[in-house]
């Protein structure tokens, strides 16, 4: 597995991590055992950088994740965020980046894994109510702790970034960033990239559709969140299956997959980009690794940007609710 670095002063991981919310949450029902096979996969095959959160399953993710981590913690960059938590009605979610909250949120988080320091931290929305400047100080003091090693943004605005940044080293930015979500590119991307902080995007394959395997609604679990991404709806399927198809038709000629031709796609945009695609699954582990070896010359790099420009995408990534806890 090649390497590399989170932003210029932070750690080296593996080049593709494995983002772990869909082995307990999302897309259909959890298969904990085949969770923690796909996790030990990925570690067999050189996956050194794991993704999870308090707010996956409501700590059964960190759990679970611990569970697969703690023989080789010594081996592995463990990743976590705090800052969402159940909203009034249920079923939905809230942001709370107050510093009692954040405490007492890695203090839970360092139990359910089951470990003495979280390697990376992420706030995992910006709360409205708390300037940034006092969450991410309640985020150093666990650094001063030992507690944390790396902070973290998620879904953060170029300003929020910068405010943050003044206060304590930020090593690492999250957002969505895709093939068909190519927003990082007008703000956050090149912020990071002047400021010597690493991109880490989460769902590189758009939530499993530059997979191919997306087709309708109906061939979606039950229960699977993405029936409600606008995206994903009549009207908007329809066109994004034409990019599909036309991804599907370059990997052909290429003589891979068309997820790993998006993976390579993101690798290739930077030097200090480090997708996590998820997956539960350990065959769809094995797929993705090997996109870290699948070289693109700039003519194919360039007629996919093409392919995909900017607003290509029919429909938004987010429903409403979601896409109002976007730092913007």
């Amino acid at each position: 597995m090649r390497t590399r670095r989170l932003g210029v002063h932070g750690p080296e991981v593996s080049a593709l991590g494995l983002g772990c919310m869909g082995i307990s949450q999302s897309y259909g029902e959890p298969d904990p055992e085949e969770g923690l096979r796909t996790i030990r996969r990925a570690l067999e095959l050189g996956v050194t950088f794991f993704d999870t959160a308090d707010a996956y399953a409501w700590g059964a993710n960190e759990e679970l994740v611990g569970r697969a981590l703690r023989d080789v913690r010594d081996r592995v960059l463990l990743a976590t965020k705090c800052g969402l938590v159940p909203g009034a009605s249920p079923g939905t979610m809230a942001v709370d980046g107050s510093p009692a909250h954040i405490r007492a949120a890695c203090d839970a988080s360092l139990r359910r894994l089951g470990v003495g320091t979280i390697d990376l931290y992420y706030l995992h929305r910006i709360d409205p109510r708390v300037p940034i400047e006092e969450s991410v100080r309640a985020m150093a003091s666990l650094v001063d702790a030992g507690k944390v090693r790396f902070l973290g943004l998620s879904e953060v605005s170029p300003r929020t970034l910068r405010r943050a940044q003044a206060v304590h080293p930020i090593t690492a930015v999250q957002s969505e960033y895709s093939l068909w979500t190519r927003d990082p590119e007008e703000g956050i991307l090149p912020t990071c990239r002047e400021l010597g902080i690493g991109f880490v995007p989460f769902s590189p394959l758009g939530r499993g559709f530059l997979t191919g395997t997306v087709r309708s609604l109906e061939g979606l679990p039950a229960g699977d969140f993405r029936r409600g991404v606008p995206r994903f709806q009549p009207g908007n399927l329809e066109r994004n299956l034409a990019l599909a198809d036309r991804l599907q038709e370059l990997a052909a000629a290429k003589g891979c997959t068309p997820a790993q031709l998006a993976l390579a796609w993101v690798l290739a945009q930077d030097p200090h980009i480090v997708p996590i695609p998820g997956t539960k699954r350990s065959r769809y582990v094995e797929e993705n690794v090997a996109a870290v070896d699948l070289a693109l010359s700039p003519a194919e790099a360039e007629a996919l940007s093409r392919l995909f420009e900017r607003g290509a995408a029919a429909g938004e990534r987010y429903s409403a609710p979601s896409a109002a806890m976007v730092d913007r």
